[in-house]
């Protein structure tokens, strides 16, 4: 995963989340190994993203995109409880492939930030594969795509739980909206704060506040 020292020189950011049906995504293998012309669900039911931009005065969040996907298949009751997107809302919703275009022009060249960035990198290969960009054991997205709040989060609390709900509360960032349901804009949203205030310089523990540069 990319660290702030990698974004000197970068001037664009956007901050990304996936909401899911809840079921694993198959690996290559077992793929393989699946009756051919089996036409495989999609895993992703939500995208969200927001831009950051750099300023004279630090980081800024910019524009937002947000999509709502159909899978083509269940979603798990599990996820359902977390996210609160069931089948019926996803009734007329476009499929990965319809909104991949809007999503690229959204996304540019420009790097991608996500918590946890390993789930993010799974579902975007798993969807770009299953609309034929790739093979299912080939890669459009990698680790050297993503900066992880994840990641950056342990060197300022070390040995704490790495959820963003944890992550937020530390960085006394109101999660409010969160309590009832996840959403993946809203998650984006809350990743990008984040990022700010730990690329900002000092993010506070307690009483204590720490300096990125001092770490």
């Amino acid at each position: 995963m990319l660290t702030l020292d990698d974004l000197s020189d970068v001037g664009r950011l956007v901050a990304i989340d996936a909401e899911t049906t809840g079921f694993r995504v198959p690996t290559a293998a077992e793929i393989k190994k699946m009756p051919k012309g089996l036409r495989l669900p999609g895993i992703m039911i939500e995208i969200g993203c927001i831009e950051l931009l750099r300023g004279e005065d630090g980081w800024k969040t910019g524009e937002s995109w947000h999509r709502r996907i159909q899978p083509g298949g269940p979603i798990a009751k599990a996820s359902i409880a977390v996210h609160g997107i069931t089948p019926a809302d996803l009734k007329d919703a476009p499929q990965f492939r319809d909104v991949l275009d809007e999503f690229e022009t959204f996304i540019g060249q420009d790097m991608l930030l996500a918590h946890s960035a390993e789930n993010e990198i799974e579902f975007l290969n798993f969807e770009y594969a299953r609309v034929g960009r790739c093979g299912f054991d080939e890669v459009i997205f990698s680790d050297n795509d993503f900066v992880c709040t994840q990641d950056l989060s342990r060197q300022f609390f070390p040995g704490v739980p790495g959820s963003l709900d944890v992550l937020c509360d530390r960085l006394w960032i109101d999660r409010s909206d969160r309590f009832e349901h996840h959403g993946a804009l809203l998650d984006a949203i809350l990743t990008a704060e984040a990022f700010m205030k730990m690329a900002g310089g000092f993010v506070q523990d307690d009483t204590r506040y720490m300096s990125f540069g001092d770490q």
